[in-house]
């Protein structure tokens, strides 16, 4: 179904570029993103978030700029920039009041603007249009219409993509959501589902994320609790989950941009409202700490084992926030390796994916290529990036001082009858 709107898509990352790719196989979209060097990669058909590949980009169908004034070239703005927390977990919209400050530079008569970008609920109509409507002069619901349209990327994962998982849509009135709702049905094939206000639309999408967060947090506090039982708690899920209406959850490592961080942004607003959630922050409390646990567990062996703590050696497989994504935002895989150094472990990291330059800028960490890697005491397999387990055991245990020594596998993806003699198998 054809549409007579022409599309710009504000912040090219996970979310917006697959957008962006998408109504390109349609009409040409004007792609803005305010990093120069994103825009000269693209330009080149490179995407470094691993989501598009090359042939897509080369099409030419997207106009890849970070000069605002070709917004103007479009009347239907979708805003996919990042809403992460700072560092005290409260919601730091800056990001997209910035895009919301540069669109509305560029805001015609007629437009419509379309945040995909997570927030809590109320935040569109609240904090964005004000900024819309001062940069642009223009009345919103009058001169122009918002709609509310949350991503549902999920980085790494090519079975559920953007056109092919159902696109839950909003509008200011029903003659916006007509029009947004024609426009995601354009592309995205598994269809639209249309809220009744950007408020339960916005709704929708944090309690997505806070439902996985509380249930992930159940499954990690059972781990702890088995592991002190010395049971292993892969055997005591294999077992539950034999019964028709047991959850499939595991436990693991919560980091990355959306279930680490939207339950924040519900709790921030529910505090404002004078409620103080409980579930929701004792989730993100145990999520938090399962780095340290693991940590601890890890110097726990070191000792059973005989090793000396100051002279051991751990090799960490992984510092992205999950598997094969080179994506760092909010990597938990930082609380194992801050825990180790803490007890004078010498800690070495291996990360094919991701992008060394960056993990030194951000977090003054040098990874370690795998011919550098030295032979270890442990291997923690912390993301387990798909070359990783295809090595397997053979792998790892070479990656040991004389392939004898502990291996910690996290997300409980080696096979546990191939174990070799010499190693200790720990995970989760």
């Amino acid at each position: 179904m054809k549409h007579n709107r022409k599309i710009s898509v504000i912040g090219l990352g996970y979310v917006g570029l697959p957008v962006a790719v998408a109504f390109a196989k349609q009409d040409r979209v004007i792609g803005f993103d305010i990093e120069t060097q994103r825009i000269v990669e693209l330009n080149e058909g490179y995407d470094r978030t691993n989501e598009v590949v090359t042939k897509e980009l080369q099409g030419g169908n997207i106009q890849f700029t970070n000069d605002p004034s070709y917004l103007r070239d479009a009347d239907f703005h979708i805003i996919a920039v990042p809403t992460p927390v700072d560092e005290n977990k409260q919601p730091n919209l800056l990001p997209v009041l910035k895009a919301s400050k540069t669109l509305g530079s560029q805001l015609k008569l007629g437009d419509i603007v379309v945040y995909e970008s997570t927030v809590y609920p109320g935040a569109t109509e609240e904090v964005c249009v004000p900024v819309l409507e001062r940069y642009s002069g223009l009345c919103c619901g009058v001169d122009f219409s918002i709609g509310y349209s949350p991503e549902r990327i999920n980085p790494g994962d090519k079975a559920h993509n953007f056109t092919n998982v159902i696109k839950v849509v909003s509008g200011l009135n029903k003659q916006t959501l007509d029009i947004v709702a024609s426009v995601y049905k354009s592309v995205v094939t598994a269809g639209v589902h249309c809220a009744p206000s950007i408020k339960i639309a916005e709704a929708a999408k944090v309690i997505e994320n806070t439902q996985r967060d509380v249930n992930i947090a159940l499954m990690n506090e059972l781990a702890m609790i088995f592991n002190r039982m010395d049971i292993d708690t892969s055997d005591v899920l294999a077992a539950a989950g034999t019964k028709w209406n047991f959850l499939p959850f595991t436990p693991g490592l919560v980091g990355g941009h959306c279930i680490g961080v939207d339950p924040y942004y519900l709790s921030h607003k529910a505090e404002q409202l004078g409620y103080t959630p409980q579930i929701i922050p004792a989730a993100r409390h145990i999520n938090e700490g399962m780095g340290e646990f693991i940590a601890h567990h890890v110097l726990e062996l070191l000792k059973k084992n005989g090793y000396l703590i100051q002279e051991s050696i751990v090799t960490i497989l992984g510092i992205s926030f999950k598997e094969n994504v080179p994506d760092l935002r909010n990597t938990r895989i930082l609380d194992i390796v801050q825990a180790l150094q803490q007890h004078n472990v010498t800690v070495q990291i291996h990360d094919p994916l991701v992008d060394v330059q960056e993990v030194m800028r951000d977090y003054a960490i040098s990874l370690n290529s795998k011919q550098s890697l030295q032979k270890a005491q442990c291997v923690v397999l912390a993301v387990p990036h798909q070359s990783f387990v295809q090595a397997g055991w053979t792998w790892l245990q070479s990656l040991l001082e004389q392939g004898t020594g502990i291996v910690i596998d996290v997300k409980d993806v080696l096979p546990r009858e191939n174990v070799p003699e010499k190693i200790t198998l720990w995970r989760l």
